[in-house]
């Protein structure tokens, strides 16, 4: 019976096409549809497979061949099974021979040539850009999962948000700055004669490449294969052969060296990583995205599947939970040592957080200017007022998804490993008025005519009021405003003309393993990571390894090439003005230092300079609980 039924239903269907398509649109479609083997679905992509040429330039005996396949890809592929697919071939040439299609002289003729392939399977990691393609094509993969289509058998075209032009700039200011990163990285690690897995204490970790080793998949598959057969894993592991790997030396990025497997585990754990990932705050379209130095040979992806401590790149978050409480850009706190106490597992514990410099200048500083310098004493304490559990909730509430510890040091980045991507879709909120954007890589997706199936409109959510939103835009100004601000490594590029403003945050890991760098432009907000495939990989000193050496020049690199490329329509100027009328002061004076450039003086809200000189004198308000 069900037989039946299924019989009939392709009936109806054939019906319904032959009304509505001429037999050449139904072979077409067909055609550009149907698999023909090692994952090639339509005629052009098995052309470009089997033959590496187009549909219209494949010769008779070829075009037969890719017919002869369709009845079977997998028992009639050539690649595999040549005789098979040699003998499916000649069928079709006799059919075609029947048919007229050819002289029945030239049909015999080709009938004794060989099939010769010129085979080459295309996948979505060929080509450049592969880490956002690989994005792209998990997001589409769980559309498709969702909604019943197939990206290949049904032909869809998908629209992006990538601009491939950001996308170049991206690529070369993160390959310039690592290539010479990794030589000062290289040549630090020489000079102290040692390798730069080190543990807290900077001492070399014995046996790492062994340790390492054991947890590959490689080391798995050859202890099954030996198994209780130890001399024979060891010869393998140490067996040297000819492979080809990743270098900086050479301009296509790879050279052939000769080496073993273990040889070739510590060449690749010297080298420094990064991501980077540029959205457009306003809408969440993802403009470039860079995972990692080169797919071909490290293809974990450090802009979404890497997560690491962000260091005092999550400070920001503290300032916005206290400016979203009572406090003001002018409020002080003291920047001096101090003991945090707190509970843990009903035990009382006590943290007392240490300046990068060690030192403690006794200044009551505005809440802008501790932000500006990072100064961890008066984050630790803002910390306490506002509570830490608060600084997580705002945290997941601008954008972060990773778990959170609620902790004391959670202003400094301890509080769990995040994403590049979610900080820039946290840092994207200050931008957007206070509205959080959903990042997003494809705008729409179309059928093989053209016909839009699905379109992505950006979808945002309210997080903070448009106030804070600015407030903190103009605290993240400071890094560049304030003097002794963290960001202020920026002047060495050109991005001041038309007194453009940019705000930012350096964030490095006490160790130095991580080093962040969050931009934001006008237009964009962008964000860096660099470090090594292990957090025991690092520098030992903040001359080398902070953020604002190795990830911010990235940064600066990227926005000088975007304001130079005259074709991108982005220009240098000031943040926009605040769309509400700002209740609480933020002009305030700053500790008498030297500047390189003069705070602006912002149109709205100024007060006169006897006020401003005034300003925030007092201490911070009581209108949280204190810890």
């Amino acid at each position: 019976m069900s037989t039946i039924v299924a019989k009939t239903k392709e009936w109806l269907t054939a019906v319904d096409l032959e009304q509505r398509y001429t037999k050449e649109e139904i072979l077409r479609m067909y055609l550009n549809t149907v698999e023909y083997g090692s994952s090639a679905f339509g005629i052009k992509v098995a052309a470009k497979t089997f033959f590496n040429t187009s549909p219209d330039s494949l010769k008779p005996e070829e075009a037969a061949m890719l017919v002869g396949v369709l009845n079977n890809p997998t028992a009639y592929n050539p690649r595999f099974h040549p005789v098979a697919a040699l003998r499916r071939r000649n069928v079709v040439l006799d059919r075609m021979g029947q048919s007229q299609v050819l002289p029945a002289a030239e049909i015999a003729a080709l009938k004794t040539t060989p099939i010769v392939l010129d085979y080459h399977v295309e996948k979505h990691i060929d080509g450049p850009d592969t880490y956002f393609r690989s994005a792209i094509s998990q997001f589409v993969d769980a559309w498709c999962d969702s909604t019943g289509h197939d990206m290949y058998r049904d032909g869809l075209k998908i629209y992006t948000t990538i601009d491939s032009r950001m996308q170049a700039h991206a690529e070369d200011a993160l390959h310039e700055r690592m290539k010479a990163l990794q030589r000062q990285f290289d040549n630090f690690w020489r000079n102290k004669g040692r390798d730069p897995w080190v543990d807290d204490e900077g001492n070399e970790i014995p046996n790492f490449i062994a340790t390492q080793m054991k947890r590959t998949q490689s080391y798995k598959t050859l202890a099954n294969r030996y198994k209780n057969q130890p001399a024979r894993l060891d010869s393998a592991l140490n067996a040297k052969r000819p492979m080809k790997v990743f270098t900086w030396k050479k301009d296509d990025g790879d050279t052939t060296l000769v080496m073993s497997p273990l040889d070739s585990l510590a060449y690749y754990k010297h080298f420094l990583r990064a991501g980077m990932m540029t959205m457009d705050p306003y809408t969440g379209h993802i403009k470039a995205w860079v995972g990692g130095l080169d797919y071909r040979f490290f293809q974990y992806d450090h802009v979404k599947q890497g997560r690491r401590q962000a260091g005092s790149t999550f400070k920001p978050f503290v300032y916005l939970t206290a400016l979203d409480n009572g406090y003001s850009p002018c409020d002080r706190i003291r920047d001096e040592r101090v003991t945090i106490n707190y509970v843990e597992n009903g035990q009382p514990m006590e943290w007392k957080p240490d300046n990068v410099t060690r030192e403690y200048t006794g200044i009551n500083m505005t809440l802008r200017y501790a932000m500006a310098r990072s100064v961890n004493s008066v984050t630790a304490q803002l910390t306490e007022k506002v509570g830490w559990e608060n600084v997580a909730k705002y945290a997941h509430k601008m954008g972060i998804t990773s778990p959170l510890l609620a902790v004391p040091s959670i202003g400094l980045g301890s509080g769990g490993d995040v994403s590049v991507f979610e900080m820039v879709n946290a840092y994207s909120t200050f931008m957007n008025n206070g509205f959080r954007s959903e990042p997003r890589l494809v705008t729409r997706i179309e059928d093989r005519n053209g016909n839009v199936i699905k379109q992505f409109d950006p979808v945002q959510k309210r997080a903070i009021s448009a106030e804070t939103a600015w407030l903190m835009t103009y605290m993240l100004r400071g890094g560049m405003e304030e003097p002794g601000g963290t960001s202020q490594a920026l002047w060495d590029y050109e991005l001041f003309r038309n007194n453009n403003q940019i705000g930012g945050k350096t964030g490095t890991t006490s160790n130095y393993s991580d080093g962040w760098y969050m931009g934001m432009t006008k237009d964009l907000v962008t964000g860096v990571w660099v470090g090594g495939e292990d957090r025991s990989t690092h520098f030992t000193g903040s001359q080398q390894g902070e953020g604002g050496r190795t990830a911010l020049p990235i940064f600066g690199k990227f926005m000088e090439k975007i304001y130079r490329d005259k074709e991108l329509d982005y220009t240098q100027g000031p943040f926009p003005q605040p769309s509400v009328k700002i209740s609480k002061k933020y002009n305030c004076v700053s500790p008498a230092e030297p500047r390189r450039r003069a705070e602006p003086v912002d149109t709205i809200a100024a007060d006169n300079l006897l006020e401003r000189m005034n300003a925030g004198t007092g201490g911070v308000p009581d209108s949280l609980p204190r810890r």
